[in-house]
């Protein structure tokens, strides 16, 4: 690929990802700070996917912390059957959205000349299915996650299979859980504590994603992460949890609680870099 474009700088234009044009992604790109040591990160849209407004949301801290924005689309009805909820569950016949997504980054560090291995995570709803679930497969990728709101949870639990629980994660994704890097990764989990509509989140038996035990982490959406804490804290993975009052299924303030936290996850990602450069 040649240099980027005019339309590529600053809030770019939509691109399509080269290894697999079904799946596109735009970008912001902070204009000034040193390029080589800009970092990135991700934020994953939701059902309705507004992947050009969360990228918009995240302008500012892109600029205040030399820290490349880049947020993917992942269309419903990606393969003609109607499905819209495949990226949130990592799997959808023949796609791997990890993968996907791991490409993307790959294809926007190398074409921007950004050197860091790991990278940001943050998502609202759907996205933070996505988020946390990414998380437990590719934590080594990661100098920090939040997860805004989910309507399901992925649980540390050996006993259920996914999506519900990780025991057979290995036949599923040809990997097994990192319990040493999981404990690495800065993890906030943030939702309002208004956020009690059940409608959208209650799963029902012949349901396309139905599986057995599909809503005992709770009825709720606050009830649902907390259970998640739970099990990342049994593992002994440290959990910065946020209820935020009065706030419902709104992404504005759950990406304003992640914004701070996502800033001194990658100040400390930074520092820790600078030690081992050092020491080497």
């Amino acid at each position: 690929m040649s240099s980027p474009s005019s339309y590529e700088q600053g809030a770019t234009t939509v691109l399509a990802l080269s290894s697999d044009p079904r799946f596109s992604y735009c970008l912001y790109v902070p204009k000034s700070g040193d390029v080589g040591e800009r970092s990135l990160l991700s934020v994953i849209h939701g059902s309705y996917r507004n992947f050009t407004i969360h990228r918009d949301q995240f302008q500012d801290f892109a600029e205040a912390n030399n820290c490349m924005i880049l947020a993917p689309l992942f269309p419903g009805n990606v393969l003609g059957d109607g499905n819209l909820d495949g990226f949130k569950y990592m799997l959808e016949g023949d796609i791997r959205y990890d993968r996907i997504l791991e490409q993307m980054v790959s294809e926007v560090c190398m074409r921007y000349g950004i050197a860091d291995d790991r990278f940001g995570l943050v998502g609202f709803s759907g996205g933070a299915h996505f988020a946390h679930r990414f998380f437990l497969l590719r934590p080594h990728r990661l100098w920090g996650v939040s997860v805004g709101a989910p309507g399901s949870v992925t649980l540390l639990d050996p006993h259920r299979d996914w999506w519900t629980g990780v025991r057979d994660i290995e036949d599923l994704f040809g990997m097994t859980l990192d319990g040493a890097q999981l404990a690495t990764v800065p993890v906030q989990l943030v939702v309002g504590d208004a956020d009690l509509d059940t409608g959208e989140i209650h799963h029902r038996p012949g349901r396309r994603y139905w599986v057995e035990g599909a809503n005992d982490a709770g009825a709720t959406r606050p009830e649902r992460l907390r259970t998640l804490e739970r099990s990342l804290l049994k593992d002994r993975i440290a959990v910065v949890f946020e209820l935020l009052p009065g706030v419902g299924h709104e992404a504005e303030p759950i990406f304003a609680a992640a914004q701070s936290f996502l800033s001194d996850s990658l100040e400390a990602h930074r520092a820790g870099k600078a030690r081992d450069s050092s020491s080497s």
